[in-house]
């Protein structure tokens, strides 16, 4: 535990973690939970890890940037794409709460398979699962509040943006960005970006 908080508390004094549900999160979603047993002894550095099929967890303070910048909130309906061994999901199951709704959607098998007994750790309801991912990027026909992509896209996934309801905000990498999308209307999408990431590919080759 006292590891864990001084990760939280150096990721404070850098400035890329600040909200207090945010933070909250991170102290009760232990990164420890997500991490193979193989990397147990790194679980509080600040880097990503291998979790299987060439797929990583990502590091904490790329973790925190992207969801001060998805700036989600109690209630919020959220998509987390690229959900891995279940971290991300499970940070947002616990800040939007029971009145809110998570899924998070995984292309690997196993990853699913590991990532959903992740999750069911903290017994947050069926408001919160995981799920394997479909051919399609998202899921059609419906809209979220808030979307989390957790690996680069080579571009701009504009199908996105259809799944996001007016005011909805998606995060993404890009390649070696950070992209922060805001819906502000049915034909009108903000952006933001931020130089200077490396994630795993969103669709492997």
């Amino acid at each position: 535990m006292q590891a864990n908080q001084e990760l939280i508390d150096t990721m404070i004094l850098s400035g890329v973690l600040k909200t207090h549900k945010i933070i909250e999160a991170f102290q009760k979603i232990d990164r420890g939970y997500f991490i193979p047993e193989e990397f147990k002894k790194r679980t509080y550095v600040d880097a990503p890890l291998p979790i299987g099929k060439d797929q990583t967890i990502s590091q904490p303070s790329t973790v925190a940037f992207m969801l001060e910048h998805l700036n989600p909130k109690e209630g919020d309906k959220i998509l987390d794409i690229g959900s891995g061994s279940g971290w991300t999901t499970s940070l947002l199951c616990q800040i939007t709460g029971e009145e809110g709704s998570v899924l998070g959607v995984e292309r690997v098998n196993e990853l699913v398979n590991i990532g959903q007994k992740n999750l069911a750790q903290f017994h947050f309801g069926k408001h919160c699962k995981i799920q394997k991912a479909g051919n399609k990027l998202g899921i059609l026909g419906e809209t979220f509040d808030k979307i989390l992509v957790s690996a680069s896209a080579k571009k701009i996934p504009e199908e996105l943006f259809s799944q996001l309801k007016i005011g909805g905000v998606l995060v993404i990498p890009v390649q070696n960005s950070i992209f922060k999308f805001t819906k502000v209307s049915k034909t009108k999408v903000e952006s933001q970006e931020f130089t200077g990431f490396v994630f795993v590919p969103l669709i492997s080759e």
